[in-house]
């Protein structure tokens, strides 16, 4: 028995013609609130709210950066300025130091054995992606 997977479940339905709902709705939400300036303020005094409302519609409806909705980064920019931030200090160790630093089993301090170089790096990816049949037979 088959079934059939649903796809392109992140793809929002087209229903106002090229608009989506919700672009719809910004598109709609600035329209009636530019109109809504204008007949309060007049055409001289609302100019320049009128303009900054329809450019953030009109950015909410067109604009994507990172082909994500202008919404989701006006939300990342409200979350970063309203919640708390976690700033960590780690303290560096001087490299001048009287005391002699302990050594390993080989010869090396316990944090020059654990930094790889780009060739020790490559050689341990290389033996991760290279399978041995002769284990798995």
């Amino acid at each position: 028995m088959q079934f059939k997977v649903p796809q392109f479940l992140d793809i929002e339905d087209k229903i106002f013609g090229p608009f989506t709902f919700r672009e719809f709705v910004y598109l709609a939400g600035g329209a009636g609130l530019c109109f809504l300036l204008y007949k309060l303020l007049g055409f001289l005094w609302g100019a320049i709210p009128i303009l900054a409302i329809a450019l953030f519609a009109g950015a909410l409806t067109f604009y994507r950066p990172n082909n994500k909705p202008f919404v989701n980064m006006i939300e990342a920019w409200f979350k970063y300025f309203t919640q708390s931030k976690l700033y960590i200090w780690k303290r560096r160790k001087s490299k001048i130091t009287s005391a002699p630093l302990p050594t390993g089993e080989n010869g090396q301090r316990p944090d020059e054995a654990t930094r790889l170089s780009g060739s020790k790096l490559r050689d341990l990816a290389w033996s991760l992606d290279v399978l041995d049949l002769n284990k798995q037979k």
